[in-house]
């Protein structure tokens, strides 16, 4: 079902206006509706005019509560490509498709949302981390999720300590003599129920909390003080019901004696007109922390907290605000044994699709909430995940989901947790031009050095953006607005400080600019960390950048105009790659960017060990005069092309190889192929650093070549032996001088990057 459960039923259902007359058959619908007996909606709806708007939202709604989420898609489909719809209604369609994992249509339809209503956080958050569902899809290697045996078929959620036991809700039948069942699902009412917890964290023999706790309705789920004597614990209000006839949700708590729980005493913030619960203790036993729809909140449910005074009285409701709350669900609240963190569930942050579990920062100075972050995969997902708790020692926990693979409607799952929750730092800035104006809708990109991750979010109209990091990292940002040049800044948070400052300049584009895009010559994917070097020509300016992610480089022309000349050589280097200068020639001659990529060759060649220098390079023969192993000056030319990418590799290790034909004797080939390697070897070593990083090896004619002579009645890869040279010597004199000139070469093995 969908986890709006239990408060979320009684607390935010909006009923939808039916003022015009309506027939008896609509009116049934409308009343399964409006009483939460969806699945009997559905049936009702299904039977009547299917173009009517109300009846096509009452029925994606029903869909909708019921977790049927490609039903409800398909309806709300229907309804935001009608005249009429809402804000609501796209709303709606938003979440739907985050359900069913279509991320991007889902922020195509947010945007559209964000501009209906403008005011809204949960727009205005989704447009600052769009994207950010790839992110909390990557799952953490830090949790290890488990399914628990103890699971029924039935609801079975929000798992609380107790001592060395473990106590949680569930729908579970065969425990009562009489099971009535709730409209909404048509499954059990909730009971509290009671287990053991074993050291491989399982639960086993459950049974129904002893005490005057569960009745016939709702009950759970439940929490309990520091000394483990007073239980605080939800329930439905069996005394009343709101001016709407709506059964509401209340709290009450229960104190332990003689092993058992004594008679609920209903908490001051109860009221028939809207619901409480889900509540948790902080450690201290000083704070309570809950759920409620009360007046005067952000959105539909928010999270509250009030002090519990030494005589066990109770201070005001205090709304968390705005750092948590927004204008949709916020409820299953725990508070961490430190009383620094506060675990909660939300279906209105930016997340993977119906309810997230999320953490925040409780500052313990004043109780303020800082930081906030997604827990992610493998807690979150694109179903409901609530109800989280976690052990003292931060090892172990669990938490609450629905999600397929499951056993029953909502199950129970624990977690092992790799290491502490940590809150990071957090770096923040704002976007401004290079006039100090602050840049809205500029798209902020947070790019981790070491891990190769990014993230992504949208400047507001204050130009400002922050993001949640690890400690003790390096991270580029990057700020990008159309018709500027991009922004870049180092932010690092080896710091004492919590908060890093790193703001991003942006400068607009005057008309003339250069682009140049870095890739991969084998798989044409943009490089990152390339070393460039830009030398003006003309006025003898350089500058030396590293590529970021995307492998592309912008210059902002602002000295030039139009149909002046420019001239620059950009010199390419990276680790693994081969390096390469171009020379770029250009007249401007009209405004806008010129692209260098598109006219000079950026690409850069891998490098692997026991590859062909000669290869990868264009290195033509390199010939000696007949019988002798003098450098002449055109194969210096060629060697030179050697010396050039050594000094541009200067970790690099070659072999350079001489082979001849098979004319001769072999030791006599031998001998010339090895002076002449050694020479070869010897004008390289010359000139590049640490000249032991080449030497010469003579083979003679022990390896001949391999080529494709398919052509002249070979192999593909045709091993060019004396006997198949031999084949042409009286038949085809011009093929039989040909072969042997392949067996003629000289090879530049890489030994050593």
């Amino acid at each position: 079902m969908k986890k709006l459960i239990l408060l979320s039923a009684a607390l935010s259902l909006v009923f939808v206006s039916t003022a015009q007359e309506s027939t008896g058959k609509e009116k049934k619908a409308h009343a399964a509706f409006e009483s939460f007996a969806y699945n009997k909606a559905i049936d009702k709806y299904s039977e009547l005019d299917a173009s009517s708007l109300v009846i096509k939202r009452n029925k994606a709604l029903s869909y909708m509560r019921m977790h049927e989420s490609v039903a409800a898609e398909s309806l709300f489909r229907e309804i935001v490509n009608t005249d009429g719809h809402t804000a609501d209604d796209v709303y709606n369609y938003v979440c739907v498709l985050r359900e069913n994992e279509k991320y991007e249509d889902s922020e195509e339809w947010m945007k559209k949302y964000a501009n209906m209503n403008v005011t809204d956080s949960r727009g205005i958050m989704h447009m600052k981390a769009l994207g950010s569902y790839q992110r909390l899809q990557k799952e953490s290697p830090d949790f290890t999720v488990q399914n628990l045996d103890i699971n029924s078929e039935q609801q079975d959620f929000a798992a609380m300590f107790y001592k060395d036991q473990v106590v949680f809700a569930s729908s579970r039948e065969g425990t009562k003599p009489v099971r009535r069942k709730w409209n909404w699902n048509t499954l059990p009412f909730l009971d509290v129920y009671i287990a053991n917890k074993n050291a491989d964290n399982s639960l086993t023999s459950p049974s129904l909390l002893d005490g005057k706790v569960n009745k016939k309705f709702h009950e759970g789920p439940v929490a309990f003080n520091p000394a483990g004597n007073k239980m605080i614990f939800t329930r439905n209000n069996y005394d009343g019901e709101s001016s709407k006839g709506v059964v509401r949700l209340q709290l009450f708590s229960s104190q332990l004696a003689d092993g058992k729980w004594g008679k609920p005493e209903a908490l001051p913030f109860n009221d028939n007109e809207y619901s409480v619960g889900h509540a948790t203790i902080s450690n201290n036993g000083k704070w309570l922390y809950f759920a409620s729809n009360m007046p005067g909140g952000l959105g539909g449910v928010d999270i509250y907290r009030a002090e519990i005074k030494e005589d066990g009285s109770y201070g005001n409701a205090i709304n968390l605000g705005e750092r948590v709350n927004t204008e949709g669900d916020e409820m299953f609240p725990f508070i961490h044994a430190g009383s620094e963190m506060l675990f909660f569930s939300s279906n209105g942050r930016v997340g993977l699709g119906g309810l997230d579990v999320f953490l925040a920062q409780v500052k313990p100075e004043d109780l303020s909430i800082g930081k906030v972050m997604n827990l992610g995969a493998p807690i979150n997902g694109s179903s409901d995940d609530f109800s989280l708790i976690l052990n003292e020692e931060q090892t172990m926990g669990y938490f609450s989901s629905n999600r397929e693979g499951g056993k029953g409607s909502d199950d129970i799952y624990s977690f092992d947790l790799a290491k502490p929750f940590t809150f990071g730092k957090l770096i923040k800035g704002v976007a401004k031009d290079k006039q100090g104006e602050v840049l809205a809708a500029t798209e902020v990109t947070l790019f981790d050095l070491l891990t190769g991750q990014d993230e992504v979010v949208v400047t507001g109209e204050d130009g400002s953006y922050e993001f949640i990091v690890e400690e003790d990292k390096t991270f580029n940002l990057r700020g990008q607005k159309p018709k500027y040049f991009d922004g870049t800044n180092a932010a690092d948070t080896h710091t004492k400080e919590e908060v890093v400052i790193v703001n991003l300049e942006l400068e607009k584009d005057p008309g003339l600019s250069l682009y140049a895009l870095v890739t991969d010559k084998q798989t044409g994917a943009p490089l990152d960390s390339v070393k460039m070097i830009v030398i003006d020509n003309i006025t003898g300016r350089q500058e030396t950048l590293y590529t970021p992610k995307s492998g592309d480089y912008f210059k902002p022309l602002v000295d030039k105009k139009l149909n002046d000349r420019g001239s620059y050589n950009i010199i390419l280097e990276k680790n693994g790659y081969l390096g390469k200068t171009v020379t770029y020639n250009t007249e401007f001659d009209r405004e806008g960017k010129y692209e260098v990529h598109a006219n000079l060759d950026l690409t850069l060649e891998p490098i692997q060990v026991g590859a062909d220098l000669s290869k990868i390079i264009d290195i033509n023969p390199i010939y000696f005069d007949l019988n002798k192993s003098r450098i002449r000056p055109d194969a210096a030319i060629e060697l030179d092309k050697i010396v050039k990418v050594m000094n541009e590799n200067p970790t690099m290790v070659i072999e350079l190889g001489s082979h001849t034909d098979s004319r001769g004797s072999d030791n006599s080939n031998r001998s010339l192929s090895d002076r002449r390697a050694k020479a070869s070897a010897k004008y390289v070593s010359e000139r590049i650093t640490n000249p032991d990083r080449i030497y010469g090896k003579g083979f003679g004619e022990s390896t001949p070549n391999t080529v494709d002579a398919t052509a002249d009645g070979g192999t593909e890869k045709q091993v060019i032996t004396e006997d198949f040279v031999n084949a042409f010597k009286s038949k085809n004199r011009k093929l039989f001088d040909k072969y042997h000139q392949f067996n003629r070469r000289t090879e530049f093995i890489i030994i050593k990057m």
